[in-house]
């Protein structure tokens, strides 16, 4: 039971780091970390959220989101500006560059793909186990 080989957290551990491997090359043509690229990937799906809502999608607090925002603002790709009906929120916004930034980044999916070597059908797969095993993680969290 206690051989690393045959834990299920090892085995999730050593695939995200070989994750960020693979797509490191690829995101350092875009001057992009790869949480940054989570970041944009959700902004470029619906601009203008909330600190809060961002923090929620990506399953990360503010403290760990915060840093990457300020450096995402300080290379021009995002704009935060307090919500004027709520000035407590911080509003996250795309700059024309951060925008632009999106049709650069439209070659990595399919690169990412192809160096994984798995179909469509096996890819989505893949994702819908994982996506029960964040589940199933986070519901046992609460309960704790």
């Amino acid at each position: 039971m206690l051989r690393l080989d045959t834990q299920l957290c090892f085995a999730a551990y050593s695939t995200a780091h070989a994750f960020n491997r693979l797509y490191r090359p690829l995101l350092e043509k875009l001057d992009l970390t790869y949480p940054q690229y989570l970041v944009m990937l959700v902004l470029w799906e619906r601009d203008g959220l909330t600190v809060t809502q961002l923090g929620e999608r990506l399953f990360l607090d503010s403290g760990t989101l915060t840093p990457l925002l300020k450096r995402l603002e300080s290379a021009g790709r995002i704009a935060r500006t307090r919500d004027p009906a709520d000035e407590r929120r911080v509003l996250i916004t795309l700059t024309e560059a951060g925008k632009a930034l999106r049709s650069e980044a439209q070659c990595i999916p399919p690169q990412i793909g192809v160096a994984l070597g798995l179909s469509p059908a096996e890819l989505a797969a893949l994702k819908t186990g994982l996506d029960k095993l964040r589940a199933a993680l986070n519901a046992d969290g609460d309960s704790a």
